[in-house]
């Protein structure tokens, strides 16, 4: 993409974000790399790297368990020194504006939350990895509590209430959706008139049906993202450039 095109994208862009009433912005892992989150779909990514646990293996397996924590705590330092980036930032100052009402995201980082939305507007589809629940009877438990444990006893936190197995607060493969987070999600895309794709590989289902299902309901559909994607060819602009100097070039 030649600059030029890149600025005439943004500009059109910027032109339908002034136009629009309800923006509802879809995110994925891409926005967060800026802010040192590592991807993990992409070339090089952690699924790459290491197979990922699905939630049946982790609730019958204490291997299995010890190892998916042994996983996330090695990553405790990039999720805590992690701040939100350019696209946090910018889709922020647009909620803030009255713009966006919500956003829906694949993250699991917290980081727009951090970033100035109220937690209630952060749809997390695939949940939140900043703390822990227990399978059992839902208590939530703090991911210092949980490496506390894991460093004290060599093996996965269990509830301090019910002693079943605690897990981080994400979705993993297998594991149902949340169901009040998928339906908000649905009721934001049906009332929106734009919906920008941002980050996101478009390849998980059944999250990634919530921007064609704005598309279908009658919203533009705008994907910024380096990688082409499943539904460039339905959306109405598809900016393949840096997401953060996108994004902070509209504010």
């Amino acid at each position: 993409m030649t600059a030029m095109n890149f600025a005439d994208n943004l500009e059109r862009l910027g032109e339908w974000i002034a136009e629009a009433a309800a923006i509802v912005p879809f995110t994925g892992a891409g926005i967060s790399t800026e802010s040192g989150i590592p991807d993990f779909r992409s070339p090089g990514g952690l699924w790459t790297k290491n197979r990922p646990i699905p939630y049946d293996e982790f609730m019958s397996s204490q291997d299995a368990r010890d190892e998916a924590w042994r996983r996330r705590l090695a990553m405790q330092d990039c999720f805590t020194s992690a701040r939100p980036g350019r696209g946090h930032r910018a889709l922020a100052s647009l909620y803030k504006a009255g713009k966006v009402p919500a956003v829906v995201t694949q993250n699991i980082d917290n980081l727009h939350q951090v970033s100035g939305f109220a937690a209630d507007d952060v749809v997390e589809l695939h949940g939140n990895t900043t703390y822990a629940l227990c399978t059992g009877c839902g208590k939530r438990h703090e991911i210092s509590w949980a490496q506390y444990s894991f460093h004290k006893t060599g093996f996965a936190p269990s509830c301090t209430a019910c002693e079943a197995p605690v897990k981080t607060a994400t979705v993993s493969f297998g594991q149902a959706m949340p169901e009040s987070a998928m339906r908000r999600a649905a009721e934001l895309a049906r009332s929106c008139d734009l919906c920008l794709s941002i980050g996101s590989s478009l390849v998980v289902w059944p999250a990634a049906g919530i921007p064609l299902l704005a598309k279908n309901s009658g919203a533009r559909l705008v994907i910024v993202n380096l990688q082409p994607t499943e539904l460039d060819d339905i959306a109405d602009l598809v900016i393949r450039h840096d997401i953060g100097e996108t994004l902070a070039g509209l504010i």
